[in-house]
């Protein structure tokens, strides 16, 4: 159930296929002050080979309504369990632009405006309009604005409390046009030939887009027996001081706050971590290093370890502890 094909077992399982049936459990569920987990794709978790002793509830609600015009663009209500990529490219068949940068993202729509997924310059965040969620702190549905989702660098309100807030589905507003929006990532827009801040078809981002990602490793693959959840660590955010401190040629994102974004690949590359670096059955892949992988037979402490050697040698070289991007259920790096 997750795309690490990592995890001991739940105590129990259940499929929800409609919001009822999803609100139902979660109210059960918490009415015995039972444990609950509640997952979507599975492709940013990594759980304890112990497994979860509690409820493991699966998303699985579709469906999305939508109004489109033909000059203005569209709004488009999504169901939280739909799956992601499929969402894009349904949104880039209406001829709607937004969404291009954030294709091969693995997961569902549920899931994103949780992590405020990201990709080649550009976060879910741009295009949301509103939320709606289940309240189980106050038991009851709740619609949140964009701007009351506290949207930040991988983050927002729903990740910082995510015992409280179940999502139900999302409302993206999408322009228009056959043109993406402006390519931020220097090496997408060289892929598309175009300058930083141009922009090329959305059909072609798209492509390039999965071609990229398929190069490193980050497009889930259920044939060639190696699994990860994608990016193991954010890229960490620093003060305008200590990016001063890195070498010249270090990666920097200077942001509207005056802190600075660095890249965790780059410094796990500069600590010396390799590609192919294995322990036991866990590896760092060999097509990206930030990609932490199960080449077969990894366990959840095999991930741990190797992800506790990585984030060591980044510390000890840069002094900068770098922070998981995937959520962790009953195991930690620290």
């Amino acid at each position: 159930m997750t795309t690490m094909h990592i995890g001991g077992p739940a105590r129990t399982f259940i499929h929800a296929q409609s919001e009822e049936e999803l609100i139902s459990v979660v109210r059960d569920a918490d009415s015995r002050n039972e444990p609950v987990l509640i997952i979507g794709g599975g492709s940013n978790l990594l759980i304890s080979d112990d497994g979860f002793v509690g409820t493991v509830i699966r998303v699985e609600t579709s469906g999305n309504s939508y109004e489109i015009d033909a000059c203005s663009g569209g709004m488009l209500t999504v169901a939280a369990g739909a799956d992601w990529d499929q969402f894009v490219a349904f949104s880039l068949e209406k001829n709607l632009v937004g969404l291009e940068s954030l294709s091969g993202i693995p997961g569902t729509v549920g899931g994103a405006p949780i992590q405020n997924i990201g990709a080649y310059g550009h976060e879910v965040s741009e295009v949301i309009a509103r939320v709606r969620t289940f309240d189980r702190s106050e038991d009851r549905i709740h619609t949140y604005t964009a701007s009351e989702c506290e949207f930040g660098y991988r983050t927002s309100r729903f990740k910082s409390d995510r015992n409280r807030w179940l999502i139900l589905d999302v409302t993206f507003q999408l322009k228009r046009g056959e043109l993406s929006l402006p390519v931020q990532y220097s090496e997408l827009a060289a892929a598309l030939g175009v300058d930083i801040g141009g922009r090329a078809p959305c059909v072609e981002v798209r492509e390039k887009v999965l071609e990229l990602r398929g190069r490193k490793g980050m497009l889930i693959n259920h044939d060639n027996q190696v699994w990860s959840a994608g990016s193991f660590f954010i890229n960490p955010i620093i003060s305008g001081e200590r990016a001063e401190l890195l070498p010249a040629d270090a990666p920097r994102w200077p942001q509207p706050d005056g802190q600075v974004k660095t890249s965790a690949a780059w410094l796990m590359e500069k600590a010396g971590v390799n590609k192919g670096d294995r322990n036991a059955g866990a590896q760092i892949s060999e097509k990206h290093v930030l990609a932490l992988t199960n080449s077969g037979d990894a366990t959840a402490l095999d991930i741990i370890e190797l992800a506790k050697s990585a984030r060591q040698k980044v510390f000890q070289r840069f002094g900068i502890t770098l922070e998981p991007e995937v959520q962790m259920i009953g195991i930690s790096l620290d």
